[in-house]
């Protein structure tokens, strides 16, 4: 599966472990920065992520900075964009479940390494209900 995957400087060591497992497990990855632990503005790896993603040049997208709020936001911005703030495994299961969320923003200061790979793990695995859920989705602007 094609996953792309950005950051700003807050979320870039997360990103780069996320990467490696991402790989580890078969994924092809498409990195949109940030390359170093420099101070760097989100939106800026952000908008091309979800670019991609709206484009179809990768399936879902990871995102994370300190909080996962402003990159969260920056990505919503989009209209193709259901991106969701993941902090733990239920929250994640849910954003695929009954939001069919397409990008995962991820908390880099609030939860480990652990927990993100968890959360990743099942962001990518679980599926969208449909049914009610997708009535409601319907209501999004496209």
């Amino acid at each position: 599966m094609k996953i792309g995957i950005a950051c700003d400087h807050a979320g870039y060591e997360m990103k780069e472990q996320l990467k490696k497992l991402l790989v580890e497990k078969g994924h092809e990855v498409r990195d949109f920065g940030t390359n170093s632990c420099t101070s760097v503005d989100y939106p800026d790896f952000a908008h091309p992520l979800a670019l991609a993603i709206e484009k179809g040049e990768v399936v879902y997208g990871i995102s994370s900075c300190y909080s996962g709020n402003g990159i969260n936001m920056t990505m919503n911005k989009h209209q193709g964009i259901r991106a969701a703030l993941c902090w733990n495994d239920e929250i994640a299961y849910l954003a695929r479940h009954h939001n069919n969320a397409n990008a995962c923003s991820l908390p880099a200061h609030f939860i480990s390494l652990e927990e993100a790979e968890r959360i990743i793990g099942i962001f990518l695995a679980e599926s969208f209900d449909g049914g009610r859920h997708q009535r409601r989705i319907d209501k999004m602007p496209a």
